[in-house]
């Protein structure tokens, strides 16, 4: 049986003091688009900074285990050069840093962790075109400041760009539709398409179904209260479109209560 890339088992983690995931499993395989849904407050945002390793988090119990490592006690720059990535729901403007600059720096902290020489000028140009070229990203974006006067689509793009250049082998959207136009959406989903292949996994953070009309999930884990409750295909999204959560609640009230 094929192990995932991802693992995570009887996860446990609280913010100051509060528990917010409890005995969580959940597994992530590369080459797969991996949907997580569920309701506000039911703690999609709280695991995905626990898989990167969002200092303001404690892990009480479990484990995060990533390509056979433990990562459980790893620092967020261990699990990226590892090959995790996350794209942030609100990425922040750094005014000043340009893109370009942005994006050499955090390819050049990959290569040196790979003990890699850092890459030329001239080589780099045209890895950021290819990449700008395939997340389908104007030329002028590399001179513009990183995040700096950006629309909302535009910090989804930019995010998408980083995916593009650092092809992790697994990487997590948080909610990368919130805030997004239609034509914005479609160009943010389509993006994300032609980065799904046999070397990198998604799991697509979300609590709308619309992004997953175009993104089509292979599995999709479905959150309530601090743990998945539920699991299945990409029938489970229709089921959410038609119902909503409300079931999902009377599901789990009804198992507790037997």
């Amino acid at each position: 049986m094929k192990l995932a890339e991802l693992e995570i088992r009887n996860l446990h983690v609280s913010v100051e003091g509060k528990e917010i995931l409890r005995d969580l499993d959940l597994d992530v395989e590369k080459g797969k688009v991996h949907a997580l849904m569920g309701p506000n407050g039911s703690g999609k945002s709280t695991l995905a900074n626990a898989i990167m390793g969002h200092p303001s988090l404690q892990v009480t119990e479990g484990t995060i285990v990533f390509k056979g490592e433990d990562m459980t006690e790893a620092g967020p720059d261990e699990r990226s050069r590892a090959g995790l990535f996350m794209a942030f729901q609100y990425p922040v403007a750094i005014p000043g840093v340009s893109v370009s600059k942005f994006l050499r720096m955090i390819l050049n902290a990959h290569r040196e962790a790979r003990g890699e020489e850092q890459i030329k000028i001239k080589d780099f140009a045209r890895t950021a075109q290819e990449a700008m070229e395939l997340a389908n990203i104007p030329k002028d974006f590399s001179s513009r400041y990183l995040n700096d006067g950006f629309s909302g689509g535009e910090k989804k793009r930019m995010e998408l760009l980083q995916l593009a250049l650092l092809r992790p082998e697994i990487a997590i959207l948080d909610e990368t539709d919130s805030g997004l136009d239609i034509d914005a959406l479609r160009t943010v989903a389509e993006g994300v398409n032609k980065l799904v292949g046999p070397e990198a996994g998604i799991l697509i953070i979300t609590h709308y179904q619309r992004i997953l009309h175009t993104v089509k999930p292979d599995f999709v884990h479905v959150m309530f209260e601090g743990r998945i409750v539920r699991e299945g295909g990409p029938e489970l999204v229709s089921r959410l479109e038609e119902k909503g959560y409300g079931w999902i609640r009377e599901e789990v009230e009804a198992g507790a209560s037997v």
